[in-house]
């Protein structure tokens, strides 16, 4: 009889092998350490790397041999950036060990040229990247202008959920500010059920709770909605009133990221969508 290794073994192995895999092929020199006269193993010691991640070298030996040990967002942090890993190798190691990056101004590697094109083609209809937090991963021209300077905000701040609760100029271009405040809220929090323990995620609840009165006691009244598309009004400073059909297109399982645009629901809305497009930057 055959027997086929549960997947968290797998996952614990394949994470070892990419570990040690990156550690060999760090200098000492890169890393800021002088390389010396006896060094017989390729790249970084275990030690090292434990060393200049802050962590345990007995925890780091373990983790190597893909020991059954509790991995944190934060020191996987501290590794990535020791091994010098890019964008996709960070994704790679915090995908292998279950956990969520914790940076929130990392870039999705979800977010590939051809569909930063997509979304810049779909101008003027608005258009951008979420993931299921709500982060705004990538926008077009015109997205960048609809319910405020997007370009202005921080990358960090760049989530609809902090928006619709702290940023004033978005708050008023949506004409029914109040029922889309609970709608938001209703969703996150059906969104939040499969990622209560993520670090990602706590942390914007507890920055909205923080933040917002409002958030706090809507957040307390438990509401569910579902995904669904919806028609919503928006009062533009620039170009004025727009009424536009919200379509989420899903680029992999419904909790993953999502192509969100807003298609103008009548000619009116596209010829002031047009002119919104011929008004904003150039680059976004």
């Amino acid at each position: 009889m055959t027997t086929v290794a549960p997947e968290t073994d797998v996952r614990r192995h394949e994470l070892a092998d990419f570990l040690r895999s990156r550690r060999e092929r760090i200098t000492p020199e890169q890393a800021g350490l002088p390389r010396g006269a006896r060094r017989r193993t390729p790249g970084l010691r275990r030690e090292e790397v434990a060393q200049l991640s802050a962590v345990g070298v007995t925890w780091y030996t373990w983790l190597e041999q893909a020991r059954d040990i509790t991995v944190s967002p934060q020191v996987l942090d501290a590794v990535a950036r020791t091994l010098l890993l890019d964008l996709h190798e960070r994704a790679h190691l915090f995908s292998l060990a279950g956990a969520v990056d914790p940076s929130p101004g990392a870039v999705c590697p979800s977010i590939t040229p051809a569909l930063s094109s997509l979304i810049e083609q779909l101008d003027p209809v608005p258009a951008c990247i979420q993931n299921s937090r709500y982060d705004i991963l990538a926008y077009n021209r015109t997205y960048g202008r609809l319910l405020c300077d997007l370009d202005a905000v921080a990358p960090e701040d760049r989530n609809c959920m902090l928006l619709s609760y702290t940023n004033e100029d978005w708050r008023s271009s949506v004409v029914d500010l109040d029922a889309m405040c609970r709608v938001m809220a209703a969703k996150f929090r059906a969104s939040m059920a499969g990622h209560l323990a993520e670090p990602a995620w706590k942390a914007l609840l507890k920055r909205l709770e923080a933040a917002s009165p409002e958030f706090r006691e809507i957040w307390a009244r438990h509401e569910i909605v579902g995904p669904g598309s919806r028609t919503k009004r928006f009062h533009n400073r620039h170009v004025g009133p727009l009424l536009v059909d919200h379509t989420d297109l899903w680029l992999g399982p419904a909790a993953g990221p999502r192509v969100v645009t807003y298609v103008p629901a009548n000619a009116e809305s596209r010829e002031r969508l047009e002119r919104l497009y011929a008004l904003a930057p150039a680059t976004v």
